[in-house]
């Protein structure tokens, strides 16, 4: 079975959108893009290293797809991580499956989640997922995640898409490895733990 493994950058208030730039996405007004360059750091980039350490293809939403593919072929193969985006499979969540351009693209249709259900059940690297707000939010009503990488920023953004809708399936998370980047981004990454267990702190009554 192949895991499904989300890295995202984050503000305090859970915003996910356009880190890299300011036109990368303006949806809804949004004005603060590119609200991760004055943090980056060599852990930062030793982290995110390690997160393409090991064999993977990319699962991608339309939009960032799209953004991806503007970008990505454009950098020379030098540029490890672009060799790698550039040569891997890319299964994308899109109603326009004969407008992929990028090499190896593959679209998820007619139903991306029974596709994506179909794929974890087989064999393969992992699926690595970059970005993809609107795709992200139906991996988490599926309970399809399998670890959760979250660069948390020392910002808060007001307003934008968000990592957690309101749809996400509840579930309990181990902590596996954290750690601080000098600019204050805090680098976690968790791996799936099984159903919540709750408890009380109530009072015993008789007590």
């Amino acid at each position: 079975m192949r895991k499904i493994r989300l890295t995202a950058f984050v503000s305090l208030d859970g915003v996910m959108q356009a880190p890299g730039g300011p036109d990368e996405d303006r949806d809804g007004g949004f004005e603060h893009g590119g609200w991760t360059f004055h943090h980056w750091d060599e852990p930062m980039g030793a982290f995110m290293d390690r997160t393409f350490d090991t064999p993977f293809e990319l699962l991608l939403g339309r939009r960032t797809y799209d953004i991806f593919a503007a970008h990505w072929p454009r950098v020379p193969d030098t540029d490890p991580i672009a060799k790698s985006f550039n040569a891997v499979t890319k299964h994308v969540a899109t109603h326009r499956p004969d407008s992929l351009g990028w090499r190896n693209s593959r679209a998820l249709t007619p139903d991306p989640v029974a596709a994506l259900r179909e794929l974890k059940a087989g064999t393969g690297p992992d699926l690595l997922v970059q970005g993809s707000t609107v795709l992200l939010q139906a991996l988490l009503a599926g309970d399809l995640l399998d670890e959760i990488s979250l660069l948390t920023f020392p910002l808060v953004l007001g307003k934008g898409k968000r990592l957690f809708g309101d749809g996400a399936m509840p579930g309990a998370f181990r902590l596996r490895h954290s750690q601080v980047s000098t600019t204050g981004v805090l680098m976690a990454t968790y791996e799936r733990a099984g159903e919540i267990v709750a408890g009380s702190f109530a009072l015993d009554e008789d007590g």
